[in-house]
């Protein structure tokens, strides 16, 4: 009997009659055989995440994270421009951990999709209440994630893949303070990275106590210790961004740009956003002078909308911030919060401007295009993957899942 099987089953005779969550959730990855749709979810996540990882190629975060290693390089890639999917109901970015940490490995949609369904579980148990304290989910609960995606394409036993979440609540840490700044992508990278060596000493025969992934939920004071029987592989689906920006700008920005189309900044007066605070706990920075603190910032991404109609990359730029038009309009905006609520769409966002002339405009929006309720249409995937693409001699066609390492492997720093 192994070391890891005997030790489970001494913890069933114990006090707690329950298994250790981390042999609940490796024998769930380890054989889960994922349905059709599943797969179409994630081949469309195979080709957002190498689409915006591509993208962010010359960023300086991406020859700083080569540190990392290949799957924490990549997975640093994939979320430097912060344009990859969201699954809302952990509010963390599962396929930028998961999908490069599948790949660097050899694995294909089943390593990635148990990758993702592990993280999107555990982000489930810590709750909304963890991400408002201030805690980085993609990198909390990611480093798990990346530690089930490499022990499915290490094809790794039940015993081992456990072994590897146990092993990876020593490295489980992220903070929304780096929004805005070279750690936030790092912090993913390092998760990535974290977890693949989990992976990786498990096989080599590490042998972690079990229950020490029992005791990090504690710690953080997950909201529960039970994995719930959640349908699919990632519950909740996922949620595509259309802006390069935080996904609590997705809304604004697409409700400014409602009734703000053709207003010239001398125009506006005031601008007030209107919604539940959860909806902007991520929007930390209201004075942004960086391109990067401008993905995070309420007041720039509605100024943006006006200005550019329809940010793309270019508009989170440090010369786009630093605008003097765009530091003047982002001075007339400000939010005016409503109840506490949780999650990032909770409720509707609504936006009034005052024009100068007197004239008032004002519209509200409950579900951004990309949201899993309002997919986004394939005019708009097309377009946002040629954005990503533009300078390379590759089309989305080419993307697949025996060609994405080698494709990143191409374009890495």
């Amino acid at each position: 009997m192994s070391f890891i099987r005997a030790q489970a089953e001494t913890e069933e005779r114990g006090p707690r009659a329950e298994l250790p969550l981390a042999l609940k959730l490796a024998a769930w990855a380890a054989n889960w055989e994922p349905p059709a749709p599943d797969e179409d979810v994630a081949r469309r996540a195979l080709i957002d995440t190498v689409c915006v990882a591509l993208a962010a190629q010359a960023h300086p975060v991406a020859g700083m994270a080569s540190a990392l290693g290949v799957p924490g390089q990549w997975a640093a890639m994939a979320h430097a421009l912060d344009y990859d999917d969201l699954h809302l109901p952990s509010t963390s970015h599962i396929s930028a951990v998961c999908m490069p940490t599948a790949l660097a490995y050899g694995g294909g949609s089943r390593a990635y999709l148990a990758g993702a369904g592990a993280m999107a579980r555990i982000g489930m148990l810590l709750g909304w209440r963890h991400y408002d304290a201030g805690w980085h989910t993609t990198a909390t609960a990611g480093v798990f994630g990346a530690a089930v995606a490499a022990a499915v394409s290490l094809k790794l036993t039940d015993e081992e893949t456990a072994a590897a979440i146990a092993l990876s609540a020593s490295a489980a840490a992220g903070v929304q303070r780096a929004f805005g700044s070279d750690s936030k992508p790092l912090q993913v990278g390092m998760a990535a990275h974290a977890g693949a060596q989990a992976a990786e000493l498990a096989s080599r025969g590490a042998r972690p106590d079990l229950t020490a992934f029992d005791a990090w939920l504690r710690l953080v004071q997950a909201t529960s210790d039970r994995v719930q029987d959640e349908a699919g592989s990632i519950p909740g689906g996922l949620a595509v961004k259309i802006f390069p920006c935080c996904y609590a700008l997705q809304r604004p920005i697409l409700a400014v740009r409602e009734i703000a189309d053709h207003l010239a900044a001398d125009e506006i007066a005031a601008i007030e956003v209107r919604g539940a605070q959860s909806t902007v706990k991520p929007l930390i920075h209201h004075r942004p002078l960086t391109g990067a603190q401008g993905k995070f910032s309420l007041e720039y991404g509605v100024a943006a909308a006006v200005l550019d109609g329809f940010p793309g990359q270019w508009s989170f730029s440090d010369a786009a911030v630093t605008r003097p038009v765009a530091q003047q309009l982002l001075r007339l905006v400000r939010f005016a919060p409503g109840a506490t609520g949780e999650g990032l769409l909770e409720g509707e966002c609504e936006i009034a401007i005052r024009l100068t002339d007197g004239r008032a405009l004002a519209t509200s929006l409950r579900l951004p295009e990309g949201a899993p309720g309002r997919p986004p249409s394939d005019e708009v995937l097309a377009q946002k993957a040629a954005t990503c693409l533009d300078g390379l001699e590759l089309g989305v066609a080419d993307i697949d899942w025996g060609s994405a390492a080698s494709i990143l492997a191409a374009n890495s720093p």
